[in-house]
This record gives structure tokens, sequence and C-alpha cells, in this order.
């Protein structure tokens, strides 16, 4: 509205300028009428008692009062030139009548300068409002590409600036949701090919199984064992995809509390005893008195999964898991001393479904994805350093509030 409140006060003050000269005009001309015919009135008052004395002051004073009865000479005044009809009686009067004419026609001046300022004014506001029209309209149609080069502060263009940032705004989450779009694809192209290549493993060997009765007792036993491998790695596989989906839509609702980190640890450690200790890894632990505000079980989940993969690439190594604390953040470290990341995997070693080329073949490269994803929803961050057949580094990172 600044420039509408803008315009009132500069057509108010014209108009009060305007007024003020039409009445310094007409003032002027009045007092020169009142001047002019004043003097011509004491003319023939003084001219009338000095040729007829016998006419009384009183009855002069009550013609020029209008007190009397008059009779219209104007055919008498009509010889002389004069008719009152269209001319002013005094000669001298004319100049004063120019001032009154000139008065009103600066007035109507004004008027129709103010009157094509607004509608000038009107004719700028219809082709903005306009513009802003099509441009919703170009919006509606899912065209985002508006740009606004004016800087103006009236109230159309503020208008049009908060129309040009809900644009942008629409244009981010068109852009969002398509990126979202392409990621389900993927994401369901991915789970698709993990799916594939164990259940096509579990239908084969149970049609051998079923179509060969005479099937050696051994044969059929390992069959069978192979079917249970592939039936744990889709169950890993969509357990960790269902926490996955509750961790993305916001579901899962985390229980913060003061925790031991040496008690985390050691559960994790617990949950991977048994696949340490068929691939000969040794896992030494430096946890003592150090406490952390988290979800308990969502961090175990999340560290046990990068024990996991530590243990994956450190047959027959060490892996040592560190904790410490200082007034900044919590620390933890899980470190092992395995075949390492090549440089080229170590900038996707956190994307979902992302096989390394020192993956084992058991891999489904999701646990590193949702350890990352558990990490981060509690506030935390996670980096990892790696030099290969060296080992690789997990820091995980809990700034204090």
């Amino acid at each position: 509205m600044k420039n509408a409140q803008k315009f009132v006060c500069a057509g108010l003050a014209v108009t009060i300028v305007f007024c003020v000269i039409s009445a310094a005009f007409t003032f002027i001309g009045l007092e020169n009428i009142r001047k002019t015919s004043n003097d011509t009135i004491n003319q023939l008052v003084n001219i009338l008692l000095e040729k007829y004395p016998d006419v009384s002051e009183k009855e002069v004073a009550e013609i020029l009062n209008n007190k009397t009865e008059y009779t219209d000479n104007s055919e008498f005044l009509n010889k002389y030139g004069i008719y009152p009809e269209k001319d002013w009686v005094s000669y001298n009067n004319q100049g004063s009548y120019k001032y009154v004419i000139l008065s009103v026609s600066v007035c109507i001046a004004f008027g129709l300068a103010f009157a094509v300022l607004f509608l000038g004014y009107l004719k700028i506001q219809k082709k903005q409002t306009m513009d802003i029209a099509k441009r919703i309209e170009r919006i509606n149609l899912g065209d985002y590409s508006l740009q606004i080069d004016e800087n103006s502060e009236d109230e159309l263009s503020l208008l049009d600036n908060q129309i040009y940032r809900t644009t942008v705004k629409f244009r981010e989450q068109a852009e969002n949701s398509r990126k979202d779009k392409e990621n389900l694809q993927k994401s369901l192209s991915d789970i698709s090919h993990q799916l594939k290549t164990p259940l096509t493993s579990i239908i084969v060997m149970v049609e051998n199984i079923l179509d060969d009765d005479d099937m050696p007792l051994e044969i059929r036993r390992e069959f069978l064992n192979d079917i249970k491998h592939n039936t744990n790695t889709i169950s890993f596989l969509v357990q960790s995809l269902l926490k996955l989906s509750k961790l993305d839509a916001e579901a899962v609702k985390f229980r913060y509390e003061q925790v031991e980190v040496k008690s985390i640890v050691d559960e994790c450690i617990k949950n991977t005893a048994v696949m340490a200790e068929i691939l000969g890894v040794r896992l030494e632990t430096d946890c003592n008195d150090i406490i952390l505000n988290c979800d308990r079980k969502w961090l175990c989940e999340a560290i046990t999964n990068i024990i996991k993969n530590c243990i994956e690439h450190s047959h027959n190594g060490n892996i040592k898991i560190t904790a410490d604390q200082n007034k900044l953040y919590t620390k933890i470290s899980i470190k092992d001393n395995g075949s390492g990341i090549t440089k080229e995997d170590l900038p996707h070693i956190f994307e979902r479904f992302y096989k390394g080329k020192n993956s084992s073949d058991d891999s489904v490269g999701i646990g590193l994805s949702l350890a990352k994803t558990i990490i981060e929803k509690q506030g935390g961050y996670i980096s990892v350093s790696s030099e290969l057949n060296k080992g690789s580094e997990f820091v995980i990172k809990f700034f204090n509030n």
C-alpha cells in the first residue's frame, strides 16, 4: 500500500496548492470588483446630490441598500453601449472578471492534470495486475521458470516478489519430488536385484530336492543349508529396508537416555561374536566411564552393522573399539587392520546398495547406509578413513548440547 498512500498524499498536496492559488486569484478579483464598484457608486452619488439637491440622503441610502422598487432601464444603458445582460456595468471590472475566469481555468487545468495522473496510475496498476495473473497461470501449468528484475517497493511489486519466492519453493519441491521418484525407482530396482539372486537360488534348490527323490542325504543337507543362508540374507535385507523406510518417513521416535558407551559396545560385540569367531577376528575395547545421551537400541543397531563390516574385511585380524569425550563431543572409534577401502569406493561407502571392490559376495550394501542414517537421525556424524591393505577407521561423533 505504500505506492497508493504516496499517490493519495501527492494528490492531496496538489489539490491544496490548487485551492490556495484559486482562492488567491478569486480574492484578488473580488476585491478589485468591490473597489471599482464602490468608486463608481460614490461618483454617481456625488453627481446625483450635486445635480439634484432635492433628493434626500435617506432616499439614496435606501436605493443603495436595495430597499426600494426600481424600473428596469436597460434600454437607457444600451444607448450608451452598456449591456448588463452580458457585460459588467463598470468597464474597470473587466480586469477583475479575468481574475475570476483565470481562477476557474486554473482549477479546471489542475483537475484535468490530476485526472490524467490518476488514470495513468490505474493503467500501470492494471498492467502489473495482468502480469501477476499471467505468472500465476504459468505456475498453475507447472512452469516455474520465472524471473523478477524489478526492485520497487509498491504493494504490487511486493506481491510479485512473494509470488516469485513461492515459485522458487514450488520449483525446489518439484525438483525434490523428481529426485525422490528417481531415487525410489533406483531403490526398487536395487531391491529387486538384491532379492532376485537368493530367491532364484532357493527356487532352483527346492525344485531339485522335490524332483530328485534319490538325492543323497549329504547333497540334500547342503542344499538345505544354502536355502537357510539365502533365507537369512533375504530376512536381513527386508528388515533393514523396513528400518530405513521408518527412518526416512520420520516414523521412529527415539527414546533418549543417559547410557554408558561400554554397555552399548559390549552388546554389539555379543551380537557379532559368532561371526568374529568364525573369521578369526579379535575384538578389543577401551570405553570406560563414557556416558552418552542417545537411544540405546538404535545406536546399538548402527554400531553392530559397522563392526560386522569391519569383521568381513579383517579375516584373522584385529578390531579396536574406543570411546573418548571432551567438552565439545563424544567420539566412538572403530578401527580394523583389514583389507581397507579403495579411493574410488571411499566417497560412496555409505550409499544404499553400494558394493565396493573388496565387498564379500554375501554383502547387500545396506548395513553402512542404515548405520549412517541412524546416527544422523540422532544428531550425530560419521566419517571413515582408510588405506588399502592397511585397514579402515570409522569415527562417530555426538556433539554435546
